[in-house]
């Protein structure tokens, strides 16, 4: 299930940092805690997959400010949610609609409207676009220590992963045997980085790809996620409405 979430501004213009978010990351914890703390709780187990994601934050216009960490946003902003569990949306919306004031980054909206999103009735063969960057990572010896190291779609191991992580996803989420049939083929690819804590960075990238196979395996990577760390906002994509000619 997927929700658009659209939010009223109380100033404008208002800054929004290009690292941000750990600060929807924050918000989404905080309204499931209101409505269900025991699945918050439960959220924060790092041995549990919190099969959710969200976009990047967007904004009706933007400006950049030269050599600033953020862009001025104005009129309405919004973003995307999206979850494989219900017990996680009702929470969160839950929690979003008993408490519509929200607090970002020092500033302050107003939830104006959640509007559920359909889901699409076929994802084999289609274009996806990311909403927020695919973060794929391994380990890799450097100086001598194994060291975490972002992998980009030059390199097979970041095909590889990412079926290997939405078969994980498809075990939680069916409770079955999850199949091998999926293929993805990167047509635009561009890198960003993002500091996901203080002084910790990411290298995440934003791509259009087209993916075919096992629909349930499609359905794990559009509702949770594709890549590495969905919950703390990577990896949601959108299906491009267009039709392949």
């Amino acid at each position: 299930m997927r929700f658009r979430i659209r939010l009223q501004p109380e100033n404008e213009p208002y800054r929004v940092p290009f690292s941000h978010q750990h600060y929807l990351q924050g918000l989404i914890y905080r309204r499931i805690q209101r409505v269900d703390p025991d699945l918050s709780l439960s959220l924060h187990s790092p041995k549990v997959p919190k099969l959710f994601t969200y976009s990047l934050f967007m904004v009706e216009k933007r400006k950049l400010e030269r050599g600033k960490p953020y862009f001025l946003g104005s009129g309405r902003g919004y973003f995307y949610f999206s979850t494989a569990v219900p017990s996680i949306a009702e929470a969160f919306i839950g929690g979003l609609l008993q408490k519509p004031e929200v607090e970002l980054w020092g500033e302050r909206f107003r939830v104006e409207e959640v509007k559920a999103v359909a889901e699409p009735e076929k994802l084999s063969g289609r274009k996806f676009v990311t909403l927020s960057p695919i973060a794929v990572t391994t380990k890799r010896v450097q100086f001598g220590k194994p060291r975490s190291y972002d992998l980009g779609p030059d390199e097979p191991e970041f095909y590889e992963l990412i079926k290997e992580n939405l078969r994980e996803k498809y075990l939680h989420i069916f409770g079955t045997n999850p199949p091998e049939d999926f293929e993805m083929k990167v047509l635009n690819a561009k890198p960003k980085r993002f500091e996901v804590k203080r002084g910790i960075y990411q290298i995440a990238w934003h791509l259009v790809f087209r993916a075919k196979g096992d629909e349930g395996l499609l359905k794990a990577g559009y509702l949770a996620g594709f890549g590495e760390k969905n919950s703390i906002g990577f990896g949601m994509v959108r299906v491009d409405g267009r039709r392949r000619t």
